[in-house]
Protein backbone atom coordinates (compact mmCIF):
# COMPACT_ATOMS: atom_id res chain seq x y z
CA UNK A 1 0.00 0.00 0.00
CA UNK A 2 2.87 2.59 1.11
CA UNK A 3 4.50 1.61 -2.13
CA UNK A 4 1.52 2.63 -4.36
CA UNK A 5 1.09 5.64 -2.47
CA UNK A 6 4.47 6.87 -3.38
CA UNK A 7 4.26 5.28 -6.82
CA UNK A 8 1.39 7.81 -7.28
CA UNK A 9 2.42 10.44 -5.56
CA UNK A 10 5.51 10.95 -8.26
CA UNK A 11 2.48 10.78 -11.20
CA UNK A 12 2.76 14.35 -12.33
CA UNK A 13 -1.61 16.27 -11.60
CA UNK A 14 -1.95 16.62 -15.18
CA UNK A 15 -0.44 13.04 -16.06
CA UNK A 16 -3.06 11.84 -13.75
CA UNK A 17 -6.18 13.92 -15.39
CA UNK A 18 -5.36 12.20 -18.60
CA UNK A 19 -5.09 8.51 -17.38
CA UNK A 20 -8.23 5.94 -17.78
CA UNK A 21 -8.54 2.89 -16.58
CA UNK A 22 -7.19 0.82 -19.64
CA UNK A 23 -5.36 3.58 -21.48
CA UNK A 24 -4.45 7.20 -21.54
CA UNK A 25 -6.60 10.43 -23.12
CA UNK A 26 -5.35 11.18 -26.49
CA UNK A 27 -6.34 13.69 -28.47
CA UNK A 28 -5.98 14.12 -32.47
CA UNK A 29 -7.18 14.30 -35.94
CA UNK A 30 -8.75 11.93 -38.46
CA UNK A 31 -6.37 11.16 -40.94
CA UNK A 32 -8.83 9.25 -42.88
CA UNK A 33 -11.75 6.23 -42.33
CA UNK A 34 -12.27 3.37 -44.71
CA UNK A 35 -15.89 3.11 -44.36
CA UNK A 36 -16.19 -0.56 -46.18
CA UNK A 37 -13.16 -2.11 -43.93
CA UNK A 38 -14.69 -0.34 -40.70
CA UNK A 39 -11.22 1.30 -39.52
CA UNK A 40 -9.77 4.27 -39.93
CA UNK A 41 -6.62 6.23 -38.18
CA UNK A 42 -6.04 9.23 -35.79
CA UNK A 43 -2.78 11.52 -36.23
CA UNK A 44 -1.99 12.14 -32.33
CA UNK A 45 -1.32 15.81 -31.10
CA UNK A 46 1.36 13.68 -29.40
CA UNK A 47 4.08 13.09 -32.26
CA UNK A 48 5.86 10.34 -30.49
CA UNK A 49 2.31 8.60 -30.26
CA UNK A 50 2.30 8.02 -33.99
CA UNK A 51 -1.23 7.11 -35.60
CA UNK A 52 -4.11 5.82 -33.59
CA UNK A 53 -6.28 3.00 -34.86
CA UNK A 54 -10.30 3.83 -34.39
CA UNK A 55 -12.75 0.84 -35.10
CA UNK A 56 -15.98 1.58 -36.02
CA UNK A 57 -17.38 -0.24 -32.84
CA UNK A 58 -15.90 2.34 -30.31
CA UNK A 59 -18.13 5.19 -32.59
CA UNK A 60 -21.30 3.35 -31.93
CA UNK A 61 -21.89 5.14 -28.47
CA UNK A 62 -22.00 8.47 -31.03
CA UNK A 63 -24.60 7.15 -33.25
CA UNK A 64 -21.75 6.41 -35.71
CA UNK A 65 -20.49 4.16 -38.15
CA UNK A 66 -17.04 6.38 -39.43
CA UNK A 67 -15.62 9.78 -39.08
CA UNK A 68 -15.03 12.49 -42.21
CA UNK A 69 -11.36 13.07 -42.30
CA UNK A 70 -10.05 16.02 -40.24
CA UNK A 71 -12.51 15.21 -37.57
CA UNK A 72 -11.01 16.14 -34.30
CA UNK A 73 -11.62 13.13 -31.63
CA UNK A 74 -10.54 12.58 -27.70
CA UNK A 75 -10.12 9.19 -27.33
CA UNK A 76 -8.71 6.37 -24.90
CA UNK A 77 -5.65 5.09 -26.24
CA UNK A 78 -4.56 1.69 -25.27
CA UNK A 79 -1.19 0.27 -26.31
CA UNK A 80 -1.50 -3.03 -28.44
CA UNK A 81 1.29 -4.94 -30.40
CA UNK A 82 0.99 -2.92 -33.46
CA UNK A 83 0.86 0.05 -31.49
CA UNK A 84 -2.08 2.48 -29.99
CA UNK A 85 -5.91 1.30 -30.35
CA UNK A 86 -8.67 3.72 -29.42
CA UNK A 87 -10.52 1.79 -26.86
CA UNK A 88 -13.20 4.39 -26.11
CA UNK A 89 -14.20 7.94 -28.16
CA UNK A 90 -14.60 10.18 -25.55
CA UNK A 91 -15.75 13.23 -27.67
CA UNK A 92 -16.13 14.16 -31.36
CA UNK A 93 -15.47 17.55 -33.21
CA UNK A 94 -16.90 18.23 -36.30
CA UNK A 95 -15.93 21.72 -37.70
CA UNK A 96 -12.70 21.11 -39.99
CA UNK A 97 -13.77 17.89 -40.76
CA UNK A 98 -14.19 17.07 -44.53
CA UNK A 99 -17.33 16.36 -45.74
CA UNK A 100 -17.78 13.29 -47.35
CA UNK A 101 -18.86 13.70 -51.07
CA UNK A 102 -22.82 13.07 -51.14
CA UNK A 103 -24.53 10.62 -53.32
CA UNK A 104 -26.88 12.60 -55.09
CA UNK A 105 -28.65 9.78 -56.30
CA UNK A 106 -28.27 5.97 -57.61
CA UNK A 107 -27.05 7.57 -60.83
CA UNK A 108 -23.25 8.31 -59.17
CA UNK A 109 -22.39 4.76 -60.25
CA UNK A 110 -23.54 4.93 -63.60
CA UNK A 111 -22.19 8.61 -64.20
CA UNK A 112 -18.91 7.55 -63.03
CA UNK A 113 -18.93 4.37 -65.80
CA UNK A 114 -20.05 7.17 -68.26
CA UNK A 115 -16.84 9.01 -67.19
CA UNK A 116 -14.92 6.23 -67.47
CA UNK A 117 -16.01 5.08 -70.91
CA UNK A 118 -15.29 8.45 -72.52
CA UNK A 119 -12.05 8.89 -70.70
CA UNK A 120 -8.66 8.62 -73.37
CA UNK A 121 -6.46 5.99 -73.11
CA UNK A 122 -4.15 5.62 -69.46
CA UNK A 123 -1.21 8.26 -69.67
CA UNK A 124 1.45 9.15 -67.43
CA UNK A 125 1.72 12.02 -65.26
CA UNK A 126 2.79 13.00 -62.59
CA UNK A 127 1.54 14.56 -58.29
CA UNK A 128 1.38 18.11 -58.82
CA UNK A 129 0.13 18.43 -55.03
CA UNK A 130 -2.69 15.96 -52.81
CA UNK A 131 -4.47 17.34 -49.56
CA UNK A 132 -5.71 14.16 -47.83
CA UNK A 133 -7.22 15.98 -45.46
CA UNK A 134 -9.30 18.29 -47.74
CA UNK A 135 -9.86 14.84 -49.88
CA UNK A 136 -8.56 15.73 -53.38
CA UNK A 137 -5.51 17.20 -55.61
CA UNK A 138 -4.07 17.64 -59.18
CA UNK A 139 -1.91 15.64 -61.64
CA UNK A 140 0.09 17.22 -64.56
CA UNK A 141 1.09 15.77 -68.22
CA UNK A 142 4.86 16.32 -68.62
CA UNK A 143 4.19 18.41 -71.99
CA UNK A 144 0.88 20.11 -70.79
CA UNK A 145 1.20 22.31 -67.75
CA UNK A 146 -3.33 22.43 -67.30
CA UNK A 147 -4.13 20.81 -63.66
CA UNK A 148 -5.60 17.34 -63.68
CA UNK A 149 -8.33 17.28 -60.91
CA UNK A 150 -7.92 13.75 -59.02
CA UNK A 151 -10.71 12.93 -55.86
CA UNK A 152 -9.65 10.54 -53.33
CA UNK A 153 -12.33 8.02 -54.20
CA UNK A 154 -10.37 7.60 -57.34
CA UNK A 155 -7.14 6.99 -55.80
CA UNK A 156 -8.98 4.41 -53.16
CA UNK A 157 -10.32 2.64 -55.88
CA UNK A 158 -6.64 1.90 -57.44
CA UNK A 159 -6.24 0.98 -53.52
CA UNK A 160 -3.53 3.62 -53.68
CA UNK A 161 -2.69 5.26 -49.88
CA UNK A 162 -0.35 7.87 -50.34
CA UNK A 163 1.18 10.00 -53.00
CA UNK A 164 3.79 12.69 -53.02
CA UNK A 165 4.89 15.26 -55.03
CA UNK A 166 6.74 14.30 -58.93
CA UNK A 167 5.09 10.79 -58.08
CA UNK A 168 4.76 9.39 -61.61
CA UNK A 169 1.35 7.88 -61.91
CA UNK A 170 -1.08 6.49 -64.70
CA UNK A 171 -4.05 7.92 -65.11
CA UNK A 172 -7.25 8.32 -67.85
CA UNK A 173 -8.08 11.26 -67.86
CA UNK A 174 -11.72 12.94 -69.40
CA UNK A 175 -12.59 16.45 -69.91
CA UNK A 176 -15.17 17.56 -67.21
CA UNK A 177 -17.24 20.08 -66.41
CA UNK A 178 -14.35 22.78 -64.77
CA UNK A 179 -11.26 20.57 -66.48
CA UNK A 180 -9.56 17.64 -66.68
CA UNK A 181 -10.48 15.03 -64.55
CA UNK A 182 -8.85 11.78 -63.76
CA UNK A 183 -11.38 8.73 -62.95
CA UNK A 184 -8.74 5.78 -63.73
CA UNK A 185 -5.47 5.81 -61.74
CA UNK A 186 -2.66 3.39 -60.94
CA UNK A 187 0.66 3.24 -59.95
CA UNK A 188 3.61 3.26 -62.30
CA UNK A 189 5.77 0.36 -61.52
Amino acid sequence: MRAESSRASNIDMDDAQDMREDGVLRRGVVKWFDVTRGFGFVVCDDPDIGDILVHFSVLQDHGRRSLPEGTRVECVAVQRKRGFQASEIVSIDLSDAVEPVRQRSGEDRGDRLELIASAGPFETVFVKWFNRLKGYGFLVRYEDSRDIFVHMETLRRAEIDEVEPDQPLRARVVDGEKGPLAVVVEKVD
